[in-house]
């Protein structure tokens, strides 16, 4: 009896993962200096979030492009002014990237 109340349970735990990673996505964000710069509707000094969502949006490899923008830096694709690379795991990076490209 214990085990199949243990099985329902993280059945429940893992059904409501995915809200949970949107969730968890914008909480890095605010987290980390990427605030700075960066606004979700708004062009900054780098561009809105949607725009970047809109720009990559259906493209193959699109999560591990901006992710690696993201960790690394990029110059010269929104204007002149570059975004420094930050510093965040594979994994944060990967996370951010979801969560930017699910905003459109």
């Amino acid at each position: 009896m214990k085990k199949s109340i243990f099985a329902l349970m993280a059945a429940g735990l893992l059904f409501n993962a995915a809200p949970a990673l949107a969730n968890d996505g914008e909480a890095l964000f605010k987290s980390k200096p990427c605030v700075a710069c960066h606004a979700v509707d708004n062009k900054l000094v780098g561009p809105a979030l949607r725009d970047v969502a809109a720009k990559y949006a259906g493209q193959d490899g699109a999560v591990e492009l901006v992710a690696g923008h993201i960790k690394n830096g990029v110059s010269g694709i929104w204007g002149p002014i570059p975004m420094p690379a930050n510093q965040v795991t594979d994994e944060e990076a990967t996370l951010l990237a979801e969560w930017v490209l699910s905003l459109q």
